[in-house]
């Protein structure tokens, strides 16, 4: 495995790669690397021949006063996971390599409508942040394939729409969300969890569950239970930022036609803001 910190760097490997006749894969990460991270590293070796991990903490996709100082990093833990999977690349820019003119007058990229809903309307710019620091992984990479998570619905629909707006020649392949045994989604953020608040977290996902079986028997149901589940979470301590059901294509509000679903939860717990879902067809 090749560690490269430089963009020009890994513009000339990937050229190679190309002259070959190699197809990329590109799994962009902020590090602190969990299982859920390796599932996407497993699945783009599968999809193409060389496969790429960047590691970049992007700064404007924090807003003021988030956890962008304290988020958890472990530059050489990640690098040993990284060669067990046999990844090719790890890039490892620094703020300059991503950013050559700083961060204050740069261009951004802001995909409407998507980006200013649910954790946009909570965290404003969070999704311009996202963006930008994709296409300029996608620039730098020009890989076939680039994988995300869909624990983190709404940024996997973002970057799919900027891609295809942008007309970027990237295929956005998004994965089910991996969990632990009981249930909790895999976040770089569970770090944040005490013990007793590691125990509480698990009833999210048990709340997506009953809101989905909910939702099963009728969508219109869902607004009537929805306070009910909220008062349950918080009665553990959470503070709910929102709990919705929209529709799965695109985050919209959905008709009463509608098939296809996705229930969207945001809370705090402590010092850890958690997120998760559920897609539904009926």
């Amino acid at each position: 495995m090749k560690s490269i910190l430089e963009v020009i760097k890994l513009n000339r490997l990937v050229s190679e790669w190309r002259e070959n006749n190699n197809t990329i894969a590109l799994v962009p990460t902020m590090g602190s690397l969990h299982s859920g991270h390796i599932s996407l590293i497993k699945e783009a070796k599968i999809l193409a021949s060389k496969t790429v991990v960047s590691i970049f903490v992007n700064p404007i996709q924090f807003g003021r006063g988030e956890d962008y100082e304290s988020y958890p990093s472990n530059i050489e833990s990640d690098k040993k996971k990284l060669e067990k999977e046999e990844v090719d690349i790890v890039f490892i820019p620094d703020l300059k390599q991503l950013y050559p003119m700083g961060i204050d007058t740069d261009t951004r990229i802001t995909v409407p409508y998507i980006s200013e809903i649910l954790c946009g309307q909570h965290r404003p710019g969070h999704f311009s942040g996202v963006a930008t620091v994709v296409a300029k992984l996608l620039a730098a990479c020009k890989p076939d394939f680039a994988l995300f998570g869909k624990k983190d619905y709404q940024q996997y629909l973002v970057i799919k729409r900027m891609v295809s707006d942008l007309l970027i020649p990237t295929l956005i392949v998004g994965l089910p969300t991996q969990r632990e045994k009981d249930g909790l989604a895999l976040s770089s953020r569970n770090k944040y969890l005490s013990e007793v608040e590691r125990k509480i977290a698990p009833k999210i996902y048990l709340s997506l569950q009953k809101a989905s079986e909910i939702i099963r028997i009728g969508p219109s149901n869902f607004n009537n239970a929805k306070q009910e589940l909220i008062n349950e979470l918080e009665a553990f301590g959470m503070k709910v930022e929102y709990f919705e059901l929209r529709r799965a294509t695109d985050l919209a509000l959905p008709k009463n036609d509608e098939k296809s679903f996705v229930i969207l939860i945001a809370v705090w717990l402590g010092k850890a803001r958690l997120i998760d879902n559920i897609a539904i067809d009926l």
